[in-house]
């Protein structure tokens, strides 16, 4: 009596991980839009969790002269492991899908053919593999068969068609992240598309790259909401990346309008809004937090010395100016406040390449610079303006990094010495202030 009980709470179990399943295959692979699938979000973490594991056992500090090189050179090995992840979470998923129906067709058939498990699995994997190897003569049992050899029929009609839909997006998506490089360097960056259009005196098209990168996140807002699986599959080359480069479009495209907004081109309103509309989508698939309304003065991640050393870089190379930095910052910020929270954090989401102005990675917290191409010339045999153009994010960056450890420093010192006066004794340290004024404050 017992073992019959067995049997038939087996095969409600069986029931219910077939129907659970069966939901789970077609809110992926059916439905046009993301609906939440538990069985797709366990596989998704828990490769995840399992790549970013990996990383961190990668050493933190490789030889190399120079901090920049140190950085690209841990990046690229971690790259190698990350780059398997969206591919390995679908086979995950797949794989899972496919042992989930023959364990519960085998939990259904074990009370209908009166054997043991081991039979009954058997029969179901034949059955669902349409093999035919195994079956068993009663009514129920065979009826129990045909269902797991349409289930696996259609599972597998499913996946004949999702396949090409799903690498025909990643295609379309890599095609015009790989023409970016010539623009904005590997890893992009927004400063460094409009000084190399000025460089090279391709001002004037940037209106139909604008164009281009408007339908291609349109394209990127339908298939990445709908297929969030396409977030985690990364681009072949470590310092190319779809987040990446879409942050330094709509970057240089705020930068142009922030800038110069008489002679800014109206495709750069266009890309922007369409930009950062596909990363609230995005966002909604995978449950990121959004702004629906965010006002010019929120905070945004990139700060004004960082916004500094990208002017910088553009007055360097002669861009055209309408406002000083001073005046160009709120208007910058306004703009980035819309795609900045989500944009950056979709980046750390998914390890993408550290690029300047792309947001902090937990694990690649120092961010890369793009490389340039030596301009060598007869008058410039050597390409020493374009090495010393490639030094200046590098210079530019120490001196910020030095400015915020001066900042922390003195902020230290001011502490302790509030908390000497408030002991009563005279201050270990004096503010600058003091210094200046060569008051005691004790």
């Amino acid at each position: 009596m017992m073992e019959v009980t067995l049997r038939w709470f087996g095969f409600v179990v069986g029931a219910v991980l077939v129907l659970g399943t069966s939901l789970s295959v077609f809110r992926t692979l059916v439905v046009p839009r993301r609906v939440n699938s538990v069985i797709g979000n366990a596989v998704e973490h828990g490769v995840r969790l399992a790549a970013v594991w990996v990383t961190l056992t990668l050493p933190h500090k490789v030889a190399g002269d120079g901090r920049q090189r140190s950085a690209r050179a841990r990046f690229e090995r971690a790259d190698h492991v990350l780059a398997v992840t969206g591919p390995l979470s679908l086979l995950m998923l797949l794989s899972v899908w496919q042992l989930a129906f023959i364990l519960g067709y085998a939990l259904v058939l074990w009370p209908l053919t009166q054997g043991t498990f081991a039979g009954a699995l058997r029969e179901s994997g034949s059955s669902f593999l349409t093999l035919g190897i195994a079956a068993t003569d009663t009514p129920a049992a065979t009826v129990a068969d045909f269902f797991a050899a349409a289930t696996g029929l259609v599972n597998v009609a499913l996946l004949i068609g999702y396949l090409p839909t799903l690498y025909g997006a990643f295609n379309r998506r890599e095609k015009l992240v790989t023409t970016l490089e010539a623009r904005a360097g590997a890893p992009a960056w927004g400063p460094e598309i409009l000084a190399r259009q000025v460089l090279v005196g391709l001002l004037d098209t940037l209106p139909d790259l604008y164009d281009d990168w408007e339908e291609w996140a349109a394209d990127l807002s339908e298939t990445h909401a709908n297929y969030p699986i396409l977030i985690r599959f990364r681009s072949p080359s470590p310092y190319r990346s779809w987040i990446v480069g879409l942050i330094a479009v709509l970057d240089s495209a705020a930068l142009y309008l922030a800038f110069c907004p008489e002679q800014a081109p109206r495709q750069a309103r266009l890309v922007l809004r369409q930009g950062f509309s596909a990363l609230r989508d995005i966002a909604v698939a995978i449950r990121l937090p959004i702004v629906d309304d965010p006002r010019p003065e929120d905070p945004v991640t990139l700060t004004y010395d960082e916004f500094l050393e990208g002017a910088q870089r553009m007055a360097a190379v002669g861009f055209p100016m309408e406002r000083t930095p001073e005046e160009a910052w709120p208007h910058f910020r306004g703009w980035r406040v819309n795609y900045d929270p989500i944009a950056v954090e979709i980046a750390d989401l998914i390890d993408a390449a550290p690029a300047p102005w792309s947001g902090r990675r937990q694990q690649f917290p120092e961010p890369i610079a793009p490389r340039r191409p030596v301009d060598r010339h007869p008058d410039d045999p050597e390409g020493t303006n374009s090495a010393r153009f490639s030094s200046s994010f590098q210079t530019a960056s120490d001196a910020h990094e030095r400015a915020e450890a001066e900042r922390n420093g003195q902020q230290a010192a001011e502490g302790a010495a509030r908390n000497d006066r408030r002991r009563g004794q005279s201050p270990t340290s004096t503010t600058s202030a003091t210094q200046d004024t060569g008051a005691d404050e004790t």
